[in-house]
């Protein structure tokens, strides 16, 4: 599908879309809110609010407006000066998109996350639902990661890879990638479409970031490889395009496309297979990678060859193969220690092990997603 007909058929059709604005783009060269920015920014979305598109907005700037208010001389390199410092421009950064957007009877909700709000199937659901209700009420909600009082292993570290899942968590038709580049350089010049993030893709990232912000290309390329695999168009474009959302939405050649995966995957085998965090690893042999990749089978005890880690029945546990290359993701049916005990052998044979067997299948296929 080249990026003409993603423009034109789902672009211009979208109706719920992910919007993530970088810091770079609404912070002038001092690190400060910029108003124009916002107020440009904000005025877009009451736009194509009121066509009839949801949306949702993922802000970065909370440390830069920090920054600015507090006027450092640079972003802070420690985490409780970081997490300080964010907790000052936060107020600052709502403050300025709440007074753009009351003008044109917009209200705006604040939803801070962590990735441990991500990984738990439970708070997943409950963010989904706030969402939602934000939505039906007519309000604007806009998301940050929860850098005040977020540690490292509960972080994500940069708001595109939040971006990225809440379009899956919504099943967005669109994330929109805004920060002050116009697309994906290759050799110079912006590449018009991308039709599948590989290799040859995340090759493309320079490894740079704005001076204030966290993220860089790398972060956006895998945030668009996870929206694009779970069947949903991304965009990256410059915020500092006249019109920029409007020029999108309207199907026109602004910024780089990327093609969205052919089969959509459900809410849950989206949670399961991208945003859940693994607590271990079964390693299967050719057969089994055979059963599970080409004919969609579920995981039998049979083709298991090694468990590691320690987890329990339910857990989210990455499939290897033999090389190690992970084959898929799945809810696991029994614990590390009752596989260990069970693999390799027939499913008639499980109770004698075990002394009964609740389940034929090590992992169901309808509780699987395959890695590619």
């Amino acid at each position: 599908m080249p990026g003409t007909t993603v423009r034109q058929t789902i672009l211009t059709r979208a109706r719920r879309i992910v919007v993530k604005i970088g810091t770079s783009a609404i912070t002038d060269e001092k690190g400060r809110l910029d108003p124009k920015a916002v107020r440009s920014l904000a005025g877009q979305i009451a736009d194509v609010t009121a066509a009839g598109v949801s949306v949702t907005l993922v802000a970065s700037g909370a440390i830069g407006a920090g920054i600015g208010e507090l006027d450092l001389p640079e972003r802070p390199r420690t985490l409780p000066m970081l997490q300080a410092v964010a907790a000052v421009g936060q107020g600052q950064l709502m403050r300025a998109f709440h007074d753009a957007l009351v003008k044109r009877r917009l209200r705006v909700a604040q939803v801070l996350v962590t990735r441990g709000d991500f990984e738990n199937r439970t708070r997943y659901l409950n963010i989904r639902n706030t969402l939602r209700a934000l939505h039906e009420l007519g309000a604007l909600p806009i998301l940050n990661e929860n850098d005040a009082v977020a540690v490292d292993e509960l972080r994500f570290g940069d708001n595109d890879i939040i971006a990225a899942h809440v379009t899956n968590l919504q099943a967005a038709d669109v994330l929109i990638l805004l920060s002050t580049i116009d697309g994906v350089l290759d050799d110079g010049k912006v590449r018009d479409v991308i039709e599948q993030v590989d290799a040859g893709t995340l090759s493309l990232a320079t490894g740079s970031k704005s001076r204030l912000g966290s993220g860089g290309m790398g972060s956006k390329l895998e945030a668009a490889g996870l929206v694009t695999k779970a069947g949903e168009a991304v965009v990256i474009a410059n915020a500092r395009t006249p019109n920029v959302l409007k020029k999108i939405l309207a199907g026109e050649n602004v910024g780089t496309v990327f093609v969205p995966a052919k089969r959509k995957l459900s809410s849950r085998r989206r949670w399961i297979g991208q945003t859940a965090r693994t607590a271990g690893q079964i390693i299967v042999d050719a057969g089994a990678v055979t059963a599970l990749t080409k004919r969609g089978k579920s995981l039998l005890p049979s083709g298991i060859r090694l468990v590691r880690g320690n987890f329990d029945k339910g857990a989210t546990v990455a499939v290897l193969d033999e090389k190690g290359a992970e084959i898929a993701r799945g809810l696991t049916n029994y614990s590390a220690e009752q596989l260990t005990s069970i693999r390799g052998l027939k499913t008639s044979q499980i109770a004698k092990i075990l002394g009964d067997k609740p389940y034929d299948e090590a992992i169901h296929r309808n509780n699987m997603t395959l890695s590619s």
